[in-house]
C-alpha cells in the first residue's frame, strides 16, 4: 500500500514539475531527505524515483521560461570555487575511480542546490520548500521523540535506511539543524493550531536527538539552545523554558545514557574517541604531504591510512566535517569550506540588520536568525560527524543567499519608488 501511495504522489507530481520547475526542487528535497520509498517493502524500495524526478526537473528547467533568482554575491562565488576545487582534487586523487564515483554523487546534490537558488525566486516558494524539508525530518524526529518517551530512552533512535542520516548520530544532528527552521515556520504561521503542533514537534525532536545517545549531538544541542536563546525576543521566557526542558529530559534519560555522556570527560579511555583522533592526525598528515589532499575518501583507503595514521592498526573514520574536507581536499579546500560558513554567518547578520525595523520583512528577519542558529548546530555537531557533503548544509547556504536577495529586491524597489516620487 505504501509503495502504491508513494508512486502515485511522485508520478502525479511530474506534470506539475513540467509546468512549474520549482516543484521538482521540492520533490527532490522530499525524496532525498525523507526517503519515502524506503518506508515500504515492495517494488518502490529500490525504484529510481529520484532519478526520474531529476530528469523531468532538468527538462522543465531547460524549456520552461520561469523567472530565475540571480542571487550572485561573494558567498555564491566562494561556493562555486569550492565546487571547482572538489573537481580538481578528484582529478589528482589517490583513487581516481572511487573519487569520481563520490564526485558524481556530490555533484547531483550540488546541482539541485544551485537550481534551488535559481528557482525559489520568491519568498512563498522558499516557504514551501522549507515546509517540505522540515516535515521530511519531522516524520522521523517526532516519531523518535515519542519512541524515546514511551521506552524511557532505553533504545537508540535511527534514521531512514541508505541515507546520509541513517545513523543515530547523523539523524540527531540533522534534527537539531531543523528545529530552528521549524521555529521559523511556527512564527511565520497564522494558524494557532499549526503553531501549537509545531511547538510540540520541536520539543519531541529535541527529545529524539537526546534519545540518539549521540555525544556530538548533545554538544550541538547545547550550542543550538544557547544561540536560540540569544536570538529570541523574550529571553527570560525562552531561557526558563529551555532550562526546564533540558533538566526534565536529562533527568528522564536512563543510566546508560548518562554513562555514555560521561565518557566525554574521559575520552582518553574511549576507544572510539581515540580512534577518531588517530584519523584526524592521518587526515592532517595526508594534507600536509599532498597539496590537493587525497581526493574523496582518500583517507579511507587502508594503505593510505597505514601510511599517515600515528597508529595504523587503529582504523577509524574521521567523523568530522573539518578533517573530512582536510583529508579529501587539502588545506585550501578546508579554508574555502570554512570561508563559506563564515560568509553565511556574516551575510545572515547583514540581512538581520537590514530588516530589523521593516515590518514587511519581519519573516525574512526571523528566517535569517534561525538559519544562523541552524548553522551553529551543524558546525558544532559536524566537528564529530562526517557530513561535509550533506544537502542540508548547502540548503542553509541557499536560504541565506535568497534572504539576502529578497531583502535587496525589496530595498531596491523602495529606493526606486522614492526616486520616482521626487
Amino acid at each position: 500500500m505504501r509503495d502504491i501511495l508513494v508512486s502515485i504522489i511522485i508520478f502525479g507530481s511530474l506534470p506539475f514539475i513540467l509546468k512549474r520547475t520549482y516543484i521538482g526542487i521540492i520533490m527532490w528535497a522530499w525524496i532525498s531527505y525523507m526517503n519515502p520509498h524506503r518506508l515500504g517493502w515492495g517494488f518502490a524500495y529500490n525504484f529510481p524515483f529520484a532519478y526520474i524526478v531529476a530528469l523531468v526537473t532538468l527538462f522543465s528547467f531547460l524549456f520552461n521560461r520561469d523567472v530565475k533568482a540571480y542571487a550572485f554575491y561573494g558567498l555564491t562565488y566562494i561556493w562555486f570555487f569550492f565546487l571547482f576545487w572538489m573537481g580538481l582534487t578528484t582529478f589528482f586523487s589517490i583513487d581516481s575511480a572511487g573519487a569520481m564515483t563520490q564526485l558524481i554523487k556530490v555533484a547531483k546534490i550540488q546541482l539541485f542546490s544551485i537550481l534551488s537558488l535559481w528557482l525559489l525566486n520568491d519568498f512563498d516558494r522558499l516557504r514551501k520548500f522549507i515546509w517540505v524539508v522540515v516535515l521530511s525530518f519531522a516524520y522521523f524526529g517526532v516519531k523518535g521523540g515519542v519512541f524515546t518517551l514511551v521506552n524511557g530512552g532505553q533504545f537508540i533512535v535511527w534514521g531512514p535506511p541508505k541515507s546520509f542520516i541513517e545513523g543515530n548520530n547523523e539523524l540527531a544532528l540533522a534534527l537539531l539543524v531543523i528545529i530552528p527552521l521549524m521555529n521559523f515556520l511556527r512564527v511565520d504561521s497564522k494558524n494557532k493550531l499549526v503553531k501549537k503542533l509545531l511547538l510540540v514537534s520541536m520539543v519531541l525532536m529535541g527529545v529524539s536527538s537526546l534519545g540518539s545517545q549521540s555525544r556530538g549531538a548533545f554538544l550541538a544541542g547545547g550550542a543550538m539552545l544557547l544561540f536560540f536563546w540569544s536570538k529570541s525576543k523574550n529571553k527570560l521566557v525562552t531561557g526558563f523554558a529551555s532550562l526546564i526542558f533540558v533538566v526534565a529530559v536529562i533527568s528522564f534519560m536512563p543510566d546508560s545514557w548518562h554513562q555514555r555522556m560521561d565518557t566525554m570527560d574521559t575520552y582518553e579511555e574511549d576507544g572510539s574517541a581515540m580512534g577518531r583522533i588517530n584519523a584526524w592526525y592521518a587526515a592532517f598528515y595526508l594534507a600536509k604531504d599532498r597539496f590537493l589532499g587525497g581526493g574523496f575518501d582518500g583517507i579511507n583507503k587502508s594503505y593510505v591510512f597505514q601510511r599517515y595514521a600515528p597508529d595504523p592498526s587503529d582504523y577509524h573514520d574521521a567523523h568530522s566535517i573539518y578533517f573530512e574536507v582536510l583529508g579529501d581536499h587539502g588545506f585550501i579546500g578546508l579554508g574555502v569550506f570554512l570561508l563559506m560558513a563564515i560568509s553565511v554567518w556574516f551575510m545572515a547578520s547583514r540581512v538581520i540588520k537590514d530588516t530589523e525595523k521593516i515590518a514587511e520583512l519581519y519573516n525574512i528577519n526571523v528566517l535569517a536568525k534561525m538559519t544562523q542558529v541552524s548553522l551553529i548546530a551543524f558546525l558544532t555537531g559536524g566537528a564529530f560527524l562526517g557530513l561535509a557533503y550533506f544537502d542540508l548544509y548547502y540548503h542553509l547556504i541557499v536560504i541565506t543567499l535568497l534572504c539576502r536577495y529578497f531583502t535587496d529586491q525589496y530595498l531596491s524597489s523602495k529606493q526606486s519608488n522614492s526616486v520616482n516620487l521626487e
